[in-house]
């Protein structure tokens, strides 16, 4: 009986491991070619800088919102047809897209092929999926943060390494190599994860609710003010990455030019990966309502300096400065959420939160796009900064009414 125990523990830990391996080479994969797509658009032809600013944040946003209209589907078919396949389908799909991508001579094929991959954007999800559902609940949030640390590391490294890709090879040699990277790790999960499926009883009950989970959120000014922020946060992060190659060209005259914007663009992942667990602990002792009105004021104070800077070193500081105020949001959003949500309903509602954020993502680099387009780079910074001065004070507002909220009940309790 304890052979078989200690067995059992043996593979969750060996799929953790498996998996933590390919969310790292995913993760780091699909990020490489982010920091320089507004510099391979220019390569197609003689553009004026305002096309290739607004192009390159449709390019960049295409894959997203894609993304956030598909998940929910992947989440499905993951259900139904079991995990392991939707990981297959979605990693080969990410690689075959990224290698066509290296190919492409023209901005609407290379559109195309990103939202291609937004069909396909669901490893990552899938993943955590997969280790949840083999994982004791009480070991959950250990053993899915760790896993987490894979993306998160991936995602931080990615971007550099593609920027020295692109300098050191070119373009079409860096797509081919981070489709390599995906398919290796695609197919290493196909030989070495073992799926154990467990059927959900409450499956039917779930579904039969979701317009009373939709009831509740709106019904919670808090919670869905949680929600507001998830996509207001991810519009003003989101807003300037896909300029920020051109940005970094601007303020420098070296050659290593997609280098240098791959490490301004992951130095925001490492002050995110150094703060993160700092947050949360501070959000379990004075309230992650509290924090994320501190983060999100932070952003602002760490957002509007980049759109004065002079040189690079400057730029870089601060990037890693709002790193880390970025670090304290989705821990203590997802901390908030998990708080005030009945256990049945949780999944459901961190769902709803991440479909905010996928419309994140797809708001900013098109607003992003059009603000650089018709006025300057340097205007998104401003319109960003206002983003997160309006969840301040929103998160402010919602706290103040929360509170005298719980004194009138404390009060009618009393009576």
């Amino acid at each position: 009986m304890n052979k078989k125990k200690v067995f059992h523990i043996s593979r969750e830990t060996r799929n953790l491991l498996i998996m933590w391996i390919a969310n790292f080479s995913v993760a780091a994969s699909a990020t490489m070619v982010l920091p320089f797509l507004s510099l391979y658009i220019e390569t197609f032809g003689d553009y004026s800088p305002a096309f290739v600013q607004r192009w390159s944040g449709f390019v960049f946003g295409i894959t997203f919102l894609v993304a956030f209209l598909v998940s929910p589907l992947w989440g499905r078919f993951g259900d139904r047809f079991g995990r392991k396949k939707i990981l297959l389908m979605t990693g080969y799909g990410i690689a075959l897209s990224i290698f066509l991508m290296g190919y492409v001579d023209s901005v609407m094929e290379l559109f195309i092929l990103r939202l291609f991959m937004g069909l396909v954007t669901g490893f990552i999800p899938t993943s955590l999926a997969l280790i949840s559902s083999q994982t004791d609940k009480k070991h959950a949030g250990k053993v899915l943060g760790t896993l987490q640390t894979g993306t998160v590391g991936g995602g931080l490294i990615g971007p550099l390494i593609g920027g020295a890709l692109a300098d050191g090879f070119g373009f079409t040699y860096t797509f081919v190599i981070t489709a390599f990277v995906i398919t290796l790790a695609t197919t290493f999960v196909a030989i070495s994860i073992r799926e154990v499926r467990q059927t959900k009883s409450g499956e039917r009950l779930k579904h039969q609710s979701m317009g009373q989970v939709l009831r509740f959120i709106a019904g919670n000014r808090m919670l869905l003010m949680i929600m507001i922020i998830s996509l207001l946060v991810q519009t003003a992060n989101f807003s300037i990455q896909p300029q920020l190659a051109l940005y970094v060209s601007s303020l420098v005259s070296a050659e290593n030019i997609a280098f240098l914007a791959g490490f301004a663009f992951s130095v925001t992942g490492l002050g995110n990966l150094v703060a993160t667990r700092s947050w949360g602990k501070l959000g379990d002792e004075i309230g992650h309502e509290k924090v994320l009105v501190i983060c999100v004021t932070l952003g602002a104070i760490f957002f509007i300096p980049q759109a004065f800077v002079t040189d690079i070193w400057q730029l870089i500081v601060l990037r890693f400065l709002f790193g880390i105020q970025i670090g304290g949001i989705i821990p203590c959003a997802t901390a908030y959420i998990r708080r005030v949500v009945p256990l049945h309903v949780q999944g459901e509602v961190l769902g709803y939160n991440q479909s905010f954020r996928f419309l994140g993502n797809v708001t900013g680099p098109v607003l992003g796009g059009i603000i650089a387009g018709y006025y300057t780079i340097s205007a998104i910074f401003f319109f960003s900064t206002s983003l997160f001065v309006l969840a301040a004070f929103g998160l402010w507002w919602a706290i103040s009414k929360n509170a005298k909220r719980g004194s009138s009940r404390h009060s009618s309790m009393g009576n």
